[in-house]
């Protein structure tokens, strides 16, 4: 395992590696067309899940200064709801998005320091016992991604595919 600069991370970098996997590994085998499909017009589409979880990867590089920009932000960014009038991009698109930020977002995750970490990033969420810091900033993302991993799994099923694999990728360092 990658060892990171600031032990503070040292829970996270397992769970950024985990997550990469989950996310290929959930969409393995689903069909362009099935991931547009919504449960009784009720739930957010696989295409959707996807963007908002590559959205998070965006702005933790953002966080780090990574200065890429996701190029489907408009459809996505800090959880847009899903709008049927508009025209998605591809989940081959995405996954092409996720190829290529997320190498640079774990490699800064590994760099980061304590003093990076406990430096304040406002969110608004003005809760007491939730410091609104960079720290905390990286365990939300990571925590969303879990979660949309979860409902991208229970999307799968519903739609009548098999249950995720954990076939992992040994070379996948990221």
């Amino acid at each position: 395992m990658d060892t990171p600069k600031s032990n503070k991370l040292e829970i996270i970098i397992p769970a950024f590696r985990g997550h990469s996997q989950n996310f290929l590994l959930v969409l393995d085998g689903i069909s362009e067309e099935d991931a547009l499909k919504r449960i009784e017009g009720r739930t957010n589409h696989i295409v959707w899940m996807v963007g908002n979880f590559l959205d998070m990867r965006y702005a933790l590089g953002n966080v780090f200064g990574i200065s890429e920009e996701f190029e489907f932000k408009d459809f996505f960014s800090q959880g847009k709801a899903l709008d049927e009038n508009l025209k998605y991009p591809t989940l081959e698109q995405l996954k092409a998005d996720f190829h290529k930020i997320s190498p640079f977002v774990y490699n800064k995750l590994l760099e980061a320091s304590d003093e990076e970490l406990e430096k304040a990033f406002p969110m608004g969420m003005n809760i007491d016992f939730f410091p609104e810091t960079v720290l905390n900033f990286v365990g939300m993302c990571i925590g969303r991604e879990d979660y949309l991993c979860g409902q991208i799994g229970l999307m799968r099923r519903i739609l009548g595919y098999e249950g995720m694999k954990y076939d992992f990728d040994k070379d996948l360092k990221y």
